[in-house]
Order: C-alpha cells, then structure tokens, then sequence
C-alpha cells in the first residue's frame, strides 16, 4: 500500500512540474496605463527599423476611437501624425521578432500598439522629440539608449481633442 502512495504522489508531482514547463510565459509588457515604462534588457540587440526615410506610401494607422482608453487613443492619434518618423524606429518589445514588424510604426498600423507599454511610451517619445526638431536619426539614438522610458504618459490621459 505504501509503495502505491508514494507512486501515486510522485506521478502528481510529475504531472504537476510537467504542467508547469509546458506553460507558455507571458511577455512582461507593462499596460500603458502604468506610471514605469517596461525596461529593456542592455544587452538587447536593437530591433528592426528603416534606416532611411520612407519612399513611397506609408500604411494607414489604425483609428483613435477604435480604443476606449484615452492613453491608447492619443497614441494612435500621434502616430498618424509622425508616420514618417516611425517608420525609422526601432521597437523594444522584439515584435519584429513575434509579429514581424519592421518599424515601430507597424504597431500602429496594426492593434498590437494597443496593449504593449513599450510601444506607447516609444510613440510618445518620438512624437516629443519631433516637437523639438529632432531628426529621426536623433530620436532613434534617443529610443536606443532608453530615453523613451522617461517620458510622462500621465499627459497623455485626456482624450484627445476632436479632429
């Protein structure tokens, strides 16, 4: 009977710890309603971006109001004002490595912006430093070495104003 239960109890144990490996984790992407952006390894490689400025027609963002958050809405309402310089950003959540994109603007273009932290904080960002005439160049060296990760998203939650 013994030998039954500690059979019994090491199968649960298995099945359990096998459970746990099968698990897939979660990327840790911090919702942009938080107050500390998400934070990039330093030993990250950068992500994929365009070097040069865009040639031809640039893909549509998607549209503000179809987000209920109002940080959300004034990023997507940002990125289809500075298309140009997205297009030339790299994007630290590696989704040109899970979802392909070769810009931080495909996040836009796409519903993926609306739920990555690292995507919002990088947009607002870029449109800061695009205010203050950086040129994307600028700006990319900026997001590179983390500066993204200061920016003050607590402006960014009124809705924005009607176009």
């Amino acid at each position: 009977m013994a030998a039954k239960q500690r059979f019994l109890g090491a199968a649960i144990l298995f099945v359990c710890a096998l459970g746990l490996a099968l698990v897939p984790q979660r990327a840790a992407s911090q919702s942009p309603q938080g107050t500390n952006p998400p934070q990039p390894a330093a030993e990250e490689s950068v992500p994929a971006f365009h070097a040069q400025a865009p040639q031809g027609e640039l893909p549509a963002t998607l549209d503000p109001g179809l987000f209920p958050d109002p940080v959300v809405q004034n990023a997507y309402a940002a990125a289809a004002k500075i298309k140009k310089a997205l297009y030339q950003q790299p994007c630290y959540c590696h989704c040109d490595r899970s979802q392909g994109h070769k810009s931080l603007l495909d996040c836009f273009a796409s519903k993926h912006g609306a739920g990555c932290g690292t995507c919002i904080y990088e947009d607002f960002y870029t449109l800061e430093q695009s205010g203050k005439g950086k040129s994307a160049a600028q700006i990319r060296a900026g997001i590179i070495k983390g500066e993204w990760k200061s920016v003050d998203a607590t402006k960014y939650k009124q809705p924005p104003p009607a176009n």
